[in-house]
């Protein structure tokens, strides 16, 4: 089985999910800062829930479209990948943030843990018989 970790990534914040051991089912857990502390918060995060692979959203739009930041998330995907040396792979996430609001705390636009719970459950719902 295998442990995910799922990122919406954002200039100034990031999502931050988590699957159960199984792999099957993502959970929100935080919302990080995207500053210069960025990499050690996530290397602790991944020791901390044993994580074996990461999910991040690919920020195109529906259209398949680059946005102001599909450029920097690209970015940061690949040093993720260096900094972690795990797997890091890019998955759909255009309608995240909308769908995450549905759950977000009374006030609140949205909850970036909950849009990265959501990016992550697509990837794993697309997995299916490969988690068995």
């Amino acid at each position: 089985m295998t442990k995910y970790l799922g990122i919406d990534y954002g200039a100034k914040r990031i999502g931050i999910a988590v699957s159960n051991d199984e792999g099957t089912i993502a959970f929100p857990r935080a919302t990080i800062k995207n500053d210069a502390q960025v990499f050690e918060s996530l290397t602790r995060i991944i020791a901390d829930e044993k994580v074996q692979s990461i999910i991040i959203g690919d920020t195109r739009s529906f259209s398949n479209l680059a946005n102001s930041v599909t450029k920097e998330a690209e970015d940061f995907a690949k040093r993720l990948k260096k900094e972690t040396s795990l797997p890091v792979e890019r998955v759909w996430e255009a309608g995240s943030s909308i769908e995450a609001s549905r759950y977000a705390p009374e006030g609140e636009n949205h909850s970036d843990g909950a849009a990265a719970a959501i990016i992550l459950q697509r990837f794993l719902d697309t997995q299916g018989d490969k988690l068995q």
